[in-house]
Parts: C-alpha cells; structure tokens; sequence
C-alpha cells in the first residue's frame, strides 16, 4: 500500500488517459509513476491550503493538474466548503500561456483536450505581462501560490517576479522552475529548444535579495542517473 495512487498518477496526472506523456513532464523528473518536484508543489499547497493558485507557461499542463489536484483533495476533507467566495468550494487555479511557440506548444488549447475536459482549469492566452495588468490588477487577485515557468530568458523571469510577487497573499509562496544550472549546463538539445536560452532562471535567482525574501533550491541532477531528475525547483517566499 502507499499514500500516493499510482494507478491515478499514471493515467491522469503524468499522462494524458495513460496514452501519451504529458509534455515535457521529465523537465520536472516525473514518470509515470512519480510526480518529481510536482510532490513539492502538491505539498506546499496542501499544507497551507493554499486556494488562488497561479502557473504561468505549462507545455503539457503538469504543474496546474497538481495545484488543482491539490485543492480538491483539500475540499473532500472539508477544506473551503463554508467559503462561498470560493471558487468551486476549492480555489481558483489559473493557467497563463501565450501559446506563441517560444519555448515549445502546449497540447491543451483544444477544448476538448485531456486537460480541459478533466480539470478545473482557467486558461488565459495572453502573455504574463498582458494578463497581469489586465486581468490580475483590474480584478484585484491576490495570489497565494505562484510557479515561474513561461519566458525562460533573464529579463523575462524577473519581469514576472517584480510583477507577479507585488500581488502575493501574506505568506504566499513562489516556485521557479528550471534553475538548476547544472541542468542547463548539460542540457540536451530538445526539437523546439535549440534557439531559445534557456539560462534566465538559473541566472535570475543568484539576484534575489535575500534580505527580502527566503530562498530554498532543490536540485537533484544526476543523483539517480537512470532516471529523470528535475531542472530545478528554487522556492521563494517574502519574509
């Protein structure tokens, strides 16, 4: 027996029905059966019952499966349910994309896409700066849970966190992903990378101030070299 379903993990969160890998799911060294740093990030949700959850750029829609997945295990145990604001009973999970072709396609724009018709998603195709000033600001959100992963290049990963980390609840937290220099360093090639830097997060967290903000890396690469090991995960939280 084990705490997680691997049956469940396999058919609906690393994959899409058990028939195809979820896109660029061994960014974050999850298989079939193992959800790599996405375990962080289900736990942190969990933990503090996190609720306005934010992901913005998701090729294959990894990262959003898990904090909506997060929250609905939350509700079944009655997390939320007095809550009328809330969103569904267990919080809001918005997905921002351009879908533009930088840095890969998603394979969830299709409505009737695996990810669309399993799960409680809401998609902006925009681009990060775009939907903050005319989504996020105009509709005052505040967020308590915020993952990094769209423009990969140095100027755009902190254009997201200088906007993005003024709209965080109190105690909210921050995951950027793909920081793992390492990782880069030795990164193979990718039909759809070849042209893109890849470098900016790794590059942008040496510059966090640390007088301000909490920072915890979680690197993993090559400890188990048969198997997928995740880009990097750098969680940040102001203190």
């Amino acid at each position: 027996m084990t705490i997680l379903n691997h049956d469940y993990i396999k058919n609906s969160i690393t994959t899409n029905d058990g028939n195809e890998d979820v896109k660029y799911r061994w960014s974050h060294g999850a298989t079939d059966k193992h959800l790599g740093d996405g375990m962080l990030i289900y736990s942190l949700i969990y933990f503090h019952k996190f609720k306005t959850c934010v992901c913005l750029g998701s090729g294959g829609g990894l990262i959003p499966r898990i904090m909506t997945q997060a929250k609905m295990d939350l509700y079944q145990e009655g997390f939320g349910k007095d809550d009328k604001i809330d969103w569904e009973g267990f919080g809001n999970t918005i997905l921002v994309d351009a879908v533009n072709g930088v840095n890969g396609e998603p394979d969830w724009t299709k409505k009737d896409s695996f990810l669309r018709s399993n799960f409680r998603i809401e998609f902006l195709k925009n681009t990060t700066e775009k939907a903050y000033y005319d989504y996020f600001v105009k509709r005052d959100i505040k967020i308590d849970f915020l993952h990094i992963d769209a423009d990969h290049t140095f100027d755009g990963v902190k254009l997201d966190f200088d906007l993005y980390s003024k709209i965080m609840n109190k105690g909210g937290i921050i995951t950027i992903h793909d920081t793992d220099r390492n990782y880069v360093d030795n990164f193979i090639e990718v039909e759809g990378h070849e042209d893109y830097d890849l470098s900016g997060p790794s590059e942008f967290i040496k510059t966090i101030d640390k007088r301000k903000f909490e920072v915890m890396n979680f690197f993993n690469y090559g400890i188990e070299k048969d198997f997928p090991s995740s880009s990097g995960l750098t969680i940040v939280r102001k203190k």
